[in-house]
């Protein structure tokens, strides 16, 4: 009979979320924990998204945490390749090999409340924890498009993030469905190499020019070297970071910068694209913010070239040969791209598995009847020794390091209590919850995404039920309630 393993913390996700929170576990003294991932190595996002252009959309300086800080970065906005290296790096610093189990998926997690423990199945066995944490980062998994015929193309197929490198885009007819941040870092990349681009779009992306610039031999000596250079230099990464989101999104009443930005953008698009019917398609009708918006440098002067073409017309069905749109034309390809998002307020997402507590609770189905909630976007109520990294209402739209910062403080804080009180079970209250959660949702009025014209943006910051589970504050106040939290907001049992 197989034999059920058990840790006292099972951490799921083996990207920068689930390293940097077991980095924080083993400081405070937790060491035996269990890393789970589906992937064959670190990385998390930059383990699966190898496309073309694939790189940081935020400056290096800031995409790093605190207490890892490196001078090595090639650009100002590192390249993927870079992160999955630095991603090892942590693994090595920090001895989290023997915690690491790759190329398992988790299935499903029970709670037992008399055990005071969690029951995880996984593809790879049975695993028993007292401690649950769920780290898993929402742009890992793809979503696929709903269209009618996806499995009958006879070309090739892939999603952005799982890219097929062994199929060669050299004087192929590609297409690829979707404008968003990820197709606008892809279709630069290709353009040049393909016979033909055709660029299926939805709905089109603000665009801004991207700051970014090799760093080189005497950039990275600086940094490495000259003393205050690298704190100067993420220091002004840090402001730029939180003033082009956090305050713009979440104070936009007070602060409404999104308009001088939305002003620039649209100089942006008149500037890079030459034809004026092409311009038009390219230009959004929503206002600033309420999608995700893009910085990059030639992702617009890319329809000036006569073998990429921009097609706006809804997609009717995909055929053997290519794709169908609604006037009934069929354009022929070799290869399907599809740059269509990833799964970030799906059922299926967050968790990526089945959760349950002890009365039968199922964590997606309450949150889908009850609508998003939670503790600083770490607890729920009702789900006793259940951590989430990436939790909603716990971002705000900063440094993503910051967040795994800030959770990871919150979890330790617990589980050192917990430890403290000799304590089998934490569960925050149903008062310290509503009590965030009004305080948060109270702030709504503020931010950008209240903007009427946000309903045809086809943003995946909104959830089906209209919401933007985004944390609305500034990153120094979620680092300040990370680490001063009342423990009273926490029950603890023996």
């Amino acid at each position: 009979m197989a034999v059920t393993r058990h840790h006292e913390i099972v951490v799921v996700g083996g990207g920068f979320s689930g390293l940097g929170t077991a980095i924080a576990l083993k400081r405070a003294g937790f060491h035996d924990l269990l890393i789970i991932d589906d992937a064959d190595g670190p990385g998390g996002t930059w383990q699966w998204n190898t496309y073309p252009g694939v790189a940081v959309d935020i400056p290096s300086f800031s995409y790093q945490f605190s207490f890892a800080q490196r001078s090595t970065w090639s650009r100002s906005y590192a390249p993927g390749r870079e992160l999955r290296v630095y991603a090892q790096q942590i693994v090595d610093e920090y001895n989290l090999a023997p915690h690491l189990q790759f190329c398992t998926r988790v299935h499903k997690a029970t709670f037992d409340a008399q055990a005071a423990r969690w029951s995880i199945s996984t593809s790879s066995g049975d695993v028993t924890a007292r401690w649950l944490i769920h780290a898993g980062g929402p742009l890992s998994q793809p979503k696929l498009p709903e269209i009618d015929g996806m499995d009958t193309f006879e070309g090739a197929t892939m999603h952005t993030s799982r890219w097929n490198h062994e199929v060669s885009l050299a004087g192929k007819r590609v297409g690829i469905i979707g404008t968003g941040a990820t197709a606008v870092q892809v279709i630069p990349e290709i353009a040049p190499d393909v016979k033909y681009l055709t660029v299926f779009q939805r709905t089109p992306i603000w665009c801004l020019p991207k700051p970014d610039f090799p760093l080189g031999r005497v950039g990275r000596a600086g940094l490495k070297k000259v003393p205050g250079v690298r704190q100067a230099a993420r220091l002004a990464s840090q402001a730029f970071v939180e003033v082009t989101f956090p305050v713009l999104a979440h104070f936009h009443r007070w602060v409404p910068g999104t308009f001088a930005l939305e002003v620039a953008a649209r100089k942006y698009v008149a500037m890079q694209v030459l034809d004026p019917t092409t311009r038009s398609k390219l230009t959004p009708t929503y206002a600033l913010g309420c999608k995700r918006p893009s910085f990059h440098n030639s992702y617009l002067s890319t329809f000036n070239r006569d073998n990429v073409a921009l097609e706006t017309r809804s997609i009717e069905a995909i055929t053997p040969k290519g794709i169908r749109t609604t006037d009934g034309v069929e354009h022929e390809l070799d290869v399907l791209i599809l740059a269509t998002g990833f799964k970030v307020t799906d059922k299926d997402a967050l968790p990526t598995y089945q959760l349950t507590s002890n009365d039968g609770t199922d964590l997606a189905e309450h949150w889908d009847a009850e609508r998003f909630h939670s503790y600083q976007g770490v607890t729920t109520a009702g789900f006793p020794n259940f951590f989430t990294v990436f939790g909603p209402y716990g971002y705000n739209g900063a440094s993503f390091f910051t967040l795994v910062e800030n959770s990871a403080t919150h979890i330790v804080r617990v589980l050192d209590e917990a430890r403290r009180r000799q304590a089998t079970s934490a569960e925050v209250t149903a008062a310290a919850q509503d009590k965030y959660m009004t305080s948060i949702l109270a702030r709504r009025p503020l931010q950008v995404f209240t903007n009427p014209t946000c309903a045809g943006a086809n943003s995946y910051y909104f959830t089906n039920n209209g919401d933007v589970p985004f944390r609305a504050s500034t990153t120094l106040e979620a680092a300040w309630q990370s680490r001063r939290f009342s423990l009273d907001d926490y029950t603890f049992a023996k």
